[in-house]
């Protein structure tokens, strides 16, 4: 069944994280560990949004790409320039309690909050839809 008013607490917490994310363009301030912690933090609460609004249950992990498969494997389209995001699941545990040194050139901060910025806005978009499905449904309801 679905939780629209989860899905929209997890999207105004993704959004939190995003607005966070946005303020460390600076790495002289802001390490990319943690930059790519809030990233990885405003995806993984969007994808927990996108399945609170389809109706689908999930655990308590912190992989991206289990939740991506997850929604796949439920019948959620998503598209493919978003499948690099599942990358920053390393954000989440282990580069909070490990050095960082993945990336030696360190992480596109602009490109990487273009991207999560705009997945974040793709979910919102769909959250919209399942709200207005459900205006429809219950207008059908008053109808009978």
């Amino acid at each position: 069944m679905r939780d629209l008013e989860h899905a929209r607490q997890m999207l105004a917490l993704a959004h939190k994280d995003l607005k966070a994310l946005r303020g460390m363009l600076d790495a002289e301030v802001f390490d990319d560990a943690i930059f790519g912690f809030h990233a990885q933090q405003t995806v993984e609460k969007s994808l927990k949004a996108w399945l609170s609004s389809a109706g689908i249950a999930y655990s308590k992990i912190h992989d991206l790409e289990e939740l991506f498969m997850l929604l796949e494997k439920n019948g959620q389209h998503i598209p493919d320039h978003f499948n690099n995001l599942a990358d920053l699941t390393d954000f989440a545990v282990q580069f909070r309690y490990e050095l960082f040194d993945y990336f030696e050139a360190g992480l596109d901060r602009a490109e990487t909050i273009d991207q999560v910025a705009k997945f974040s806005q793709y979910v919102e978009q769909i959250i919209v839809n399942a709200e207005s499905e459900g205006e429809n449904d219950d207008d059908d309801d008053k109808l009978n």
